[in-house]
Protein backbone atom coordinates (compact mmCIF):
# COMPACT_ATOMS: atom_id res chain seq x y z
CA UNK A 1 0.00 0.00 0.00
CA UNK A 2 2.72 2.27 0.67
CA UNK A 3 4.28 3.60 -2.21
CA UNK A 4 6.46 6.67 -3.18
CA UNK A 5 5.77 9.00 -0.34
CA UNK A 6 4.43 11.55 -3.09
CA UNK A 7 2.48 9.11 -4.66
CA UNK A 8 1.93 6.40 -1.83
CA UNK A 9 -1.20 4.83 -2.29
CA UNK A 10 -1.22 4.79 -6.07
CA UNK A 11 -1.58 1.26 -6.30
CA UNK A 12 -3.76 -0.79 -3.51
CA UNK A 13 -4.78 -4.06 -2.28
CA UNK A 14 -8.15 -5.15 -0.86
CA UNK A 15 -8.09 -6.68 1.75
CA UNK A 16 -10.92 -8.46 3.52
CA UNK A 17 -10.00 -9.18 7.21
CA UNK A 18 -7.47 -7.65 9.56
CA UNK A 19 -6.14 -8.76 12.96
CA UNK A 20 -4.61 -6.95 15.51
CA UNK A 21 -1.68 -8.69 17.55
CA UNK A 22 -0.67 -7.18 20.35
CA UNK A 23 3.49 -7.19 20.47
CA UNK A 24 4.99 -7.56 23.94
CA UNK A 25 7.66 -4.57 24.60
CA UNK A 26 10.92 -6.96 25.92
CA UNK A 27 13.49 -4.29 26.60
CA UNK A 28 16.36 -4.21 29.17
CA UNK A 29 19.43 -2.46 28.53
CA UNK A 30 18.65 0.67 27.74
CA UNK A 31 15.45 2.54 28.17
CA UNK A 32 15.21 6.37 27.80
CA UNK A 33 12.77 9.08 29.17
CA UNK A 34 10.81 11.32 26.55
CA UNK A 35 10.88 14.66 29.43
CA UNK A 36 14.59 14.87 29.50
CA UNK A 37 15.30 18.11 28.95
CA UNK A 38 17.48 17.47 25.55
CA UNK A 39 15.55 19.64 23.34
CA UNK A 40 13.80 17.66 20.72
CA UNK A 41 12.28 15.04 23.30
CA UNK A 42 9.10 16.61 24.26
CA UNK A 43 7.17 17.99 21.28
CA UNK A 44 4.69 14.05 21.38
CA UNK A 45 1.41 16.29 20.91
CA UNK A 46 -0.59 13.46 21.56
CA UNK A 47 0.63 12.23 24.95
CA UNK A 48 1.06 15.63 27.03
CA UNK A 49 -0.72 17.46 29.56
CA UNK A 50 -3.35 19.05 27.67
CA UNK A 51 -4.32 22.62 27.21
CA UNK A 52 -1.26 23.17 25.52
CA UNK A 53 -1.64 23.92 21.65
CA UNK A 54 0.81 26.22 20.43
CA UNK A 55 2.74 23.54 18.40
CA UNK A 56 0.68 22.60 16.33
CA UNK A 57 -1.06 20.19 18.78
CA UNK A 58 -0.76 19.52 22.52
CA UNK A 59 2.48 20.25 23.86
CA UNK A 60 4.01 18.62 26.74
CA UNK A 61 6.01 22.02 28.12
CA UNK A 62 3.45 24.39 28.46
CA UNK A 63 4.70 27.72 29.78
CA UNK A 64 8.00 26.86 27.96
CA UNK A 65 9.13 30.22 26.57
CA UNK A 66 10.66 28.24 23.05
CA UNK A 67 8.03 25.83 22.97
CA UNK A 68 6.83 27.70 19.66
CA UNK A 69 10.32 25.87 17.93
CA UNK A 70 8.38 22.89 17.63
CA UNK A 71 10.45 21.25 21.12
CA UNK A 72 9.58 21.73 24.82
CA UNK A 73 12.97 23.15 26.04
CA UNK A 74 14.38 23.43 22.48
CA UNK A 75 17.92 23.00 24.46
CA UNK A 76 17.84 25.59 26.97
CA UNK A 77 18.04 25.06 30.32
CA UNK A 78 20.94 22.90 32.29
CA UNK A 79 24.27 22.52 31.06
CA UNK A 80 25.80 19.45 28.59
CA UNK A 81 28.81 17.31 28.56
CA UNK A 82 31.27 19.87 26.94
CA UNK A 83 29.49 23.29 28.76
CA UNK A 84 31.86 26.21 29.25
CA UNK A 85 34.51 24.68 27.29
CA UNK A 86 33.53 25.83 23.62
CA UNK A 87 32.92 28.99 22.49
CA UNK A 88 30.32 31.06 24.70
CA UNK A 89 28.61 32.21 21.53
CA UNK A 90 27.65 28.93 20.17
CA UNK A 91 25.73 27.70 23.49
CA UNK A 92 23.91 30.76 23.96
CA UNK A 93 23.39 31.88 20.30
CA UNK A 94 19.57 33.27 19.80
CA UNK A 95 18.22 33.74 16.75
CA UNK A 96 15.69 36.38 18.02
CA UNK A 97 18.20 38.20 20.05
CA UNK A 98 20.48 38.32 16.74
CA UNK A 99 17.59 39.82 14.40
CA UNK A 100 16.74 41.96 17.89
CA UNK A 101 13.38 40.65 17.55
CA UNK A 102 10.97 40.17 20.73
CA UNK A 103 7.44 40.88 19.74
CA UNK A 104 7.30 37.70 17.76
CA UNK A 105 8.52 34.02 18.48
CA UNK A 106 11.51 33.86 15.92
CA UNK A 107 13.91 30.74 15.99
CA UNK A 108 15.10 27.50 14.35
CA UNK A 109 17.55 24.69 14.52
CA UNK A 110 20.04 23.07 12.25
CA UNK A 111 20.27 19.04 12.00
CA UNK A 112 23.11 17.17 10.25
CA UNK A 113 22.98 13.15 10.42
CA UNK A 114 24.28 10.44 8.91
CA UNK A 115 23.00 6.90 8.32
CA UNK A 116 24.45 3.59 6.54
CA UNK A 117 21.25 2.14 4.70
CA UNK A 118 18.32 3.11 3.41
CA UNK A 119 15.11 3.21 6.10
CA UNK A 120 12.43 1.06 4.50
CA UNK A 121 10.29 1.20 2.35
CA UNK A 122 13.27 3.22 0.69
CA UNK A 123 14.99 0.93 -1.96
CA UNK A 124 16.47 3.17 -4.65
CA UNK A 125 18.60 6.82 -2.96
CA UNK A 126 16.61 9.80 -2.74
CA UNK A 127 13.40 7.99 -3.51
CA UNK A 128 11.52 9.58 -1.07
CA UNK A 129 10.10 6.70 0.27
CA UNK A 130 11.49 7.54 3.61
CA UNK A 131 13.26 10.06 5.56
CA UNK A 132 16.29 8.40 5.54
CA UNK A 133 16.81 7.96 2.16
CA UNK A 134 20.44 9.26 1.33
CA UNK A 135 22.68 6.80 3.06
CA UNK A 136 26.82 7.04 3.23
CA UNK A 137 26.39 10.68 3.34
CA UNK A 138 26.44 13.51 6.15
CA UNK A 139 23.09 15.16 4.86
CA UNK A 140 21.81 18.19 5.82
CA UNK A 141 18.65 17.01 7.09
CA UNK A 142 16.54 20.05 8.43
CA UNK A 143 17.77 23.81 7.98
CA UNK A 144 14.44 25.17 10.05
CA UNK A 145 13.60 28.12 10.62
CA UNK A 146 10.03 29.53 12.61
CA UNK A 147 8.39 33.09 13.03
CA UNK A 148 5.22 33.02 14.99
CA UNK A 149 3.11 35.03 17.76
CA UNK A 150 0.63 32.60 20.22
CA UNK A 151 -3.33 33.57 20.00
CA UNK A 152 -3.93 34.76 23.31
CA UNK A 153 -7.50 34.82 24.41
CA UNK A 154 -7.15 34.92 28.19
CA UNK A 155 -8.13 38.81 28.18
CA UNK A 156 -10.45 38.69 25.02
CA UNK A 157 -9.54 38.45 21.20
CA UNK A 158 -6.30 37.30 20.66
CA UNK A 159 -4.85 36.97 16.80
CA UNK A 160 -1.74 34.87 16.56
CA UNK A 161 0.16 33.58 13.30
CA UNK A 162 2.96 30.50 12.70
CA UNK A 163 5.39 29.89 9.38
CA UNK A 164 7.83 27.29 9.24
CA UNK A 165 10.22 26.87 6.54
CA UNK A 166 12.57 24.37 6.14
CA UNK A 167 15.49 23.12 3.80
CA UNK A 168 17.36 20.08 3.05
CA UNK A 169 16.91 16.35 2.45
CA UNK A 170 13.87 16.06 4.79
CA UNK A 171 12.24 18.37 2.68
CA UNK A 172 10.81 17.15 -0.35
CA UNK A 173 8.93 14.10 1.82
CA UNK A 174 7.75 17.42 4.21
CA UNK A 175 6.28 19.56 0.86
CA UNK A 176 2.48 19.48 0.22
CA UNK A 177 3.00 16.26 -2.09
CA UNK A 178 -0.83 15.92 -2.56
CA UNK A 179 -0.72 19.17 -4.34
CA UNK A 180 -0.56 19.55 -8.42
CA UNK A 181 3.17 20.11 -9.24
CA UNK A 182 4.70 23.16 -8.58
CA UNK A 183 1.94 24.35 -6.56
CA UNK A 184 2.67 26.25 -2.86
CA UNK A 185 5.37 24.38 -2.03
CA UNK A 186 5.51 21.31 -4.13
CA UNK A 187 8.53 20.72 -6.67
CA UNK A 188 10.68 23.33 -4.67
CA UNK A 189 13.66 20.60 -5.31
CA UNK A 190 17.35 20.49 -5.86
CA UNK A 191 18.08 17.17 -6.18
CA UNK A 192 17.66 15.57 -3.18
CA UNK A 193 17.58 18.57 -1.49
CA UNK A 194 14.52 21.14 -1.38
CA UNK A 195 12.29 23.48 0.36
CA UNK A 196 9.12 23.42 2.19
CA UNK A 197 6.64 25.05 3.90
CA UNK A 198 5.10 22.75 6.43
CA UNK A 199 3.25 25.64 8.42
CA UNK A 200 1.42 28.94 7.52
CA UNK A 201 -1.73 29.70 9.02
CA UNK A 202 -3.06 32.93 10.86
CA UNK A 203 -5.04 31.58 14.76
CA UNK A 204 -7.54 33.67 16.93
CA UNK A 205 -8.59 32.95 20.14
CA UNK A 206 -10.66 33.77 22.88
CA UNK A 207 -11.44 32.37 26.44
CA UNK A 208 -11.06 28.65 25.85
CA UNK A 209 -11.49 28.29 22.03
CA UNK A 210 -8.58 28.44 19.71
CA UNK A 211 -9.17 28.36 15.97
CA UNK A 212 -7.04 28.44 13.33
CA UNK A 213 -7.13 28.73 9.26
CA UNK A 214 -4.42 27.76 7.08
CA UNK A 215 -1.75 25.30 6.90
CA UNK A 216 -0.99 23.38 9.73
CA UNK A 217 0.61 20.10 11.32
CA UNK A 218 -1.19 17.10 12.15
CA UNK A 219 -2.53 16.27 14.83
CA UNK A 220 -2.62 12.42 14.27
CA UNK A 221 0.25 9.97 15.56
CA UNK A 222 3.04 10.08 18.47
CA UNK A 223 6.33 11.26 15.91
CA UNK A 224 6.39 14.24 14.60
CA UNK A 225 8.26 16.19 12.17
CA UNK A 226 10.60 18.42 13.25
CA UNK A 227 13.72 16.88 14.10
CA UNK A 228 13.34 18.31 17.69
CA UNK A 229 10.19 16.77 18.74
CA UNK A 230 11.20 13.08 18.15
CA UNK A 231 14.12 10.86 20.61
CA UNK A 232 15.05 9.26 17.80
CA UNK A 233 16.92 10.32 14.46
CA UNK A 234 14.67 7.46 12.15
CA UNK A 235 11.14 7.23 11.86
CA UNK A 236 8.37 4.44 12.22
CA UNK A 237 7.25 2.92 9.39
CA UNK A 238 3.81 3.81 10.84
CA UNK A 239 5.01 7.68 10.91
CA UNK A 240 5.70 7.82 7.19
CA UNK A 241 3.13 5.12 5.96
CA UNK A 242 0.12 5.71 7.61
CA UNK A 243 -0.43 9.00 8.73
CA UNK A 244 -0.69 12.48 7.38
CA UNK A 245 1.60 15.16 7.75
CA UNK A 246 0.05 18.55 7.24
CA UNK A 247 -3.55 19.22 6.55
CA UNK A 248 -5.25 22.99 5.14
CA UNK A 249 -8.01 24.28 6.43
CA UNK A 250 -9.51 25.02 9.59
CA UNK A 251 -9.16 23.51 12.78
CA UNK A 252 -10.71 24.93 16.38
CA UNK A 253 -9.21 23.79 20.05
CA UNK A 254 -11.22 23.43 23.05
CA UNK A 255 -9.58 23.43 26.77
CA UNK A 256 -12.58 24.76 28.69
CA UNK A 257 -13.27 21.11 30.01
CA UNK A 258 -10.97 20.48 33.23
CA UNK A 259 -7.92 18.01 32.11
CA UNK A 260 -9.28 17.52 28.61
CA UNK A 261 -8.55 18.78 25.22
CA UNK A 262 -11.01 19.04 22.20
CA UNK A 263 -10.59 18.87 18.43
CA UNK A 264 -12.54 19.31 15.61
CA UNK A 265 -11.67 20.32 12.22
CA UNK A 266 -12.32 20.13 8.31
CA UNK A 267 -9.30 20.13 5.66
CA UNK A 268 -9.00 19.87 2.03
CA UNK A 269 -7.89 16.14 2.86
CA UNK A 270 -3.82 14.99 3.65
CA UNK A 271 -0.96 16.61 2.85
CA UNK A 272 -2.04 19.10 0.61
CA UNK A 273 -1.68 23.24 0.03
CA UNK A 274 -4.30 25.29 -0.64
CA UNK A 275 -5.47 23.65 -3.49
CA UNK A 276 -8.37 20.84 -3.46
CA UNK A 277 -7.36 17.91 -5.41
CA UNK A 278 -9.49 15.19 -6.26
CA UNK A 279 -11.94 16.87 -4.19
CA UNK A 280 -10.33 16.55 -1.24
CA UNK A 281 -12.79 17.38 2.00
CA UNK A 282 -12.55 15.64 5.46
CA UNK A 283 -12.81 15.54 9.10
CA UNK A 284 -10.12 15.85 11.30
CA UNK A 285 -10.40 15.99 15.25
CA UNK A 286 -10.35 14.30 18.76
CA UNK A 287 -9.40 14.70 22.08
CA UNK A 288 -6.79 14.44 24.80
CA UNK A 289 -6.98 13.76 28.29
CA UNK A 290 -5.45 13.04 31.15
CA UNK A 291 -6.87 10.04 32.92
CA UNK A 292 -4.18 9.89 35.86
CA UNK A 293 -1.42 12.12 37.03
CA UNK A 294 0.32 9.47 35.21
CA UNK A 295 -1.88 8.35 32.55
CA UNK A 296 -2.33 10.08 29.41
CA UNK A 297 -4.58 9.39 26.11
CA UNK A 298 -5.16 11.09 22.60
CA UNK A 299 -7.19 9.76 20.36
CA UNK A 300 -7.39 11.39 16.62
CA UNK A 301 -9.40 10.68 13.26
CA UNK A 302 -10.01 11.51 9.76
CA UNK A 303 -12.56 10.91 7.77
CA UNK A 304 -14.08 11.69 4.02
CA UNK A 305 -11.99 12.02 1.24
CA UNK A 306 -8.74 12.13 1.59
CA UNK A 307 -7.56 14.14 -1.60
CA UNK A 308 -4.84 12.50 -3.99
CA UNK A 309 -4.61 9.17 -1.85
CA UNK A 310 -8.78 8.98 -2.35
CA UNK A 311 -10.16 6.65 -4.99
CA UNK A 312 -12.48 8.96 -6.77
CA UNK A 313 -15.46 9.95 -5.49
CA UNK A 314 -14.70 8.32 -2.56
CA UNK A 315 -16.26 9.68 0.70
CA UNK A 316 -16.17 7.57 3.50
CA UNK A 317 -11.86 7.10 3.94
CA UNK A 318 -11.41 6.29 7.45
CA UNK A 319 -7.94 6.86 9.76
CA UNK A 320 -7.33 7.10 13.33
CA UNK A 321 -4.19 7.23 15.99
CA UNK A 322 -4.61 6.43 19.42
CA UNK A 323 -1.48 6.89 21.55
CA UNK A 324 -1.22 5.77 25.61
CA UNK A 325 1.29 7.72 27.98
CA UNK A 326 2.30 6.36 31.28
CA UNK A 327 4.61 7.86 33.46
CA UNK A 328 5.61 4.57 35.11
CA UNK A 329 8.28 6.28 37.47
CA UNK A 330 10.47 9.97 37.51
CA UNK A 331 12.61 8.09 35.37
CA UNK A 332 11.04 5.55 33.34
CA UNK A 333 8.48 6.49 30.55
CA UNK A 334 6.20 4.01 28.62
CA UNK A 335 4.27 4.70 25.77
CA UNK A 336 1.65 2.68 23.26
CA UNK A 337 0.40 4.22 19.38
CA UNK A 338 -1.78 2.19 17.49
CA UNK A 339 -2.67 3.43 14.12
CA UNK A 340 -5.23 2.61 11.68
CA UNK A 341 -5.70 3.52 7.77
CA UNK A 342 -8.77 2.34 5.35
CA UNK A 343 -8.78 3.48 2.22
CA UNK A 344 -12.44 2.26 -0.12
CA UNK A 345 -11.51 1.06 -3.40
CA UNK A 346 -12.99 2.75 -6.35
CA UNK A 347 -16.63 2.92 -6.82
CA UNK A 348 -16.44 2.64 -3.13
CA UNK A 349 -15.69 -1.62 -3.08
CA UNK A 350 -12.83 -3.21 -1.43
CA UNK A 351 -10.97 -1.88 1.08
CA UNK A 352 -6.83 -1.22 1.53
CA UNK A 353 -5.81 -1.33 4.95
CA UNK A 354 -2.93 -0.77 7.19
CA UNK A 355 -2.24 -1.34 10.62
CA UNK A 356 0.50 -0.26 12.64
CA UNK A 357 1.54 -0.47 16.86
CA UNK A 358 4.47 0.94 18.31
CA UNK A 359 5.52 0.52 21.82
CA UNK A 360 8.04 3.22 23.38
CA UNK A 361 10.30 2.89 26.39
CA UNK A 362 12.52 5.54 27.69
CA UNK A 363 14.77 5.77 30.65
CA UNK A 364 16.68 9.26 31.98
CA UNK A 365 19.59 8.26 32.82
CA UNK A 366 20.80 12.38 33.80
CA UNK A 367 19.97 15.29 32.87
CA UNK A 368 22.47 15.01 29.80
CA UNK A 369 21.56 11.23 28.82
CA UNK A 370 18.76 9.05 27.95
CA UNK A 371 17.74 6.02 26.04
CA UNK A 372 15.57 4.45 24.48
CA UNK A 373 13.96 1.73 22.50
CA UNK A 374 11.39 1.81 19.86
CA UNK A 375 9.17 -1.78 18.87
CA UNK A 376 6.80 -1.64 15.91
CA UNK A 377 5.18 -3.95 14.16
CA UNK A 378 3.07 -3.06 11.18
CA UNK A 379 0.98 -4.27 8.81
CA UNK A 380 0.85 -3.49 5.01
CA UNK A 381 -1.41 -5.13 1.88
CA UNK A 382 -1.46 -8.13 4.32
CA UNK A 383 2.36 -7.88 5.09
CA UNK A 384 3.67 -7.79 8.51
CA UNK A 385 6.60 -5.38 8.82
CA UNK A 386 8.79 -5.11 11.69
CA UNK A 387 11.33 -2.77 13.26
CA UNK A 388 13.76 -2.67 16.15
CA UNK A 389 15.55 0.77 17.11
CA UNK A 390 17.83 1.48 20.21
CA UNK A 391 19.13 4.64 20.87
CA UNK A 392 20.68 7.14 23.10
CA UNK A 393 19.80 11.49 23.51
CA UNK A 394 23.37 12.82 24.62
CA UNK A 395 23.35 16.74 25.49
CA UNK A 396 26.92 17.95 24.20
CA UNK A 397 25.82 21.50 25.28
CA UNK A 398 22.69 23.21 26.17
CA UNK A 399 21.22 23.51 22.66
CA UNK A 400 23.50 20.98 20.95
CA UNK A 401 22.17 17.01 20.87
CA UNK A 402 23.39 14.45 19.01
CA UNK A 403 21.20 11.04 18.58
CA UNK A 404 23.10 7.95 17.88
CA UNK A 405 21.03 4.69 17.37
CA UNK A 406 21.08 1.51 15.79
CA UNK A 407 17.80 -0.10 14.30
CA UNK A 408 16.97 -3.71 12.69
CA UNK A 409 14.16 -3.68 10.22
CA UNK A 410 13.00 -7.78 9.07
CA UNK A 411 10.17 -8.40 7.08
CA UNK A 412 9.37 -12.81 7.35
CA UNK A 413 7.00 -13.14 4.47
CA UNK A 414 10.11 -11.56 2.41
CA UNK A 415 13.10 -12.68 3.97
CA UNK A 416 13.98 -8.98 4.21
CA UNK A 417 16.82 -8.47 7.12
CA UNK A 418 18.57 -5.25 7.58
CA UNK A 419 20.78 -3.51 10.22
CA UNK A 420 21.38 0.33 10.22
CA UNK A 421 23.74 2.57 12.18
CA UNK A 422 22.50 6.24 12.69
CA UNK A 423 23.15 9.41 13.98
CA UNK A 424 22.29 12.75 14.00
CA UNK A 425 23.21 16.33 15.20
CA UNK A 426 20.67 19.47 16.23
CA UNK A 427 21.90 22.53 17.28
CA UNK A 428 18.88 25.03 18.39
CA UNK A 429 18.86 28.71 18.45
Amino acid sequence: MAQHRKNRRSSQVKIKTWTVGIAVLALVASPAYAEIDLGQLSYDQDVVPVGCDSCGGSDSCCGDTCCGGGGCGCGVGGGGLFSGMGPGYLEGMSLSSALGISRFDVGGWTQFGYHDQQTPLSTVRGDTRAFNDVPKNLNLQQQWFYIGKEADGSNGLGFGFRADFIYGTDAQKTQSFSNPTNSFDEGFDHGVYGWAIPQLYGEVAMGDLSVKVGHFFTLAGYEVIPATGNFFYSHALTMFNSEPFTHTGVLGTYTGFENMTLYGGWTLGWDTGFDQVQSGNSYLGGFAVNLLDSVSLNVINTYGNFGKISAPGANSDYSHSIVIDVTMTDRVNYVFQTDYLGIEGPGGVGITETLGINQYLFYKYSDIVSFGTRLEWWRNDGVSNNEITTGANVKLLNNLVIRPEVRKDWVPATGFDEDMFAFDFILTY
